[in-house]
């Protein structure tokens, strides 16, 4: 007991000096130091928030929390980096890999539940359809600024289809099933993931459905 008190004052007290010292010193280098120390996802509480080194870089860590969670799952991916880009036919030609074989991760509001769409980058979203499976009485598109905080060190609009890492309900439209492979963005507008389709579905264990425009 004393020894969980004690790590909790001592996480405290290493969140305060992060802080401090991110303007002097790399702050990814002291969140991968205190995340090798403590063996966790320390990243979590202190380093998936982001900070500005001296030169104004923000250092986004939610890329790094989704590839620790994959391997701690032993879970074979590849990353692919690309330029910046932000809209998914930007990314898919950017990174070389076909719309249909790249999925984009929707943001939705089932009533006032946040929820994911990860559906083809080439493909639209019909909110009519999704709307009768989720068997919600009103659904809608979430502006930024509404989830914006659920998703802490994350690029806007680069969230990773993991709704289980963010307590949020996900539905992936069976079109992704065509293939053996899905690539989503990891969390950063310039870096994918690529894994298994099955793996994708043993972790995350969404809702297959048929939700885009025909």
């Amino acid at each position: 007991m004393w020894g969980e008190e004690f790590r909790n004052i001592l996480h405290h007290f290493l969140r305060v000096t992060l802080q401090v010292f991110t303007s002097h010193t790399d702050p990814q280098h002291l969140c991968d130091l205190l995340t090798g120390f403590f063996h966790t996802d320390y990243e979590a509480t202190i380093c998936d928030r982001g900070f500005h080194s001296s030169k104004g870089r923000k250092i986004t860590m939610a890329v790094k929390k989704l590839k620790r969670y994959l391997d701690r799952e032993k879970v074979k991916y590849v990353t692919i980096n690309h330029s910046l880009a932000y809209t998914a036919q930007e990314i898919a030609a950017s990174a070389h890999i076909h719309g249909k074989e790249l999925a984009k991760t929707v943001i939705v509001k089932l009533d006032n539940d946040m929820a994911m769409a990860v559906l083809p980058a080439n493909s639209k979203l019909d909110l009519g359809k999704l709307k009768k499976i989720a068997g919600a009485d009103k659904v809608e598109l979430a502006v930024e600024k509404e989830f914006q905080d659920r998703f802490p060190g994350c690029a806007l609009g680069a969230m990773p289809p993991f709704g289980n890492l963010y307590d949020m309900r996900v539905f992936v439209d069976k079109s992704l099933s065509e293939d053996e492979k899905i690539a989503f963005n990891s969390g950063s507008h310039t870096e994918l993931i690529q894994l298994s389709y099955k793996d994708f579905v043993d972790l995350v264990k969404p809702e297959i459905v048929a939700m885009t425009i025909s």
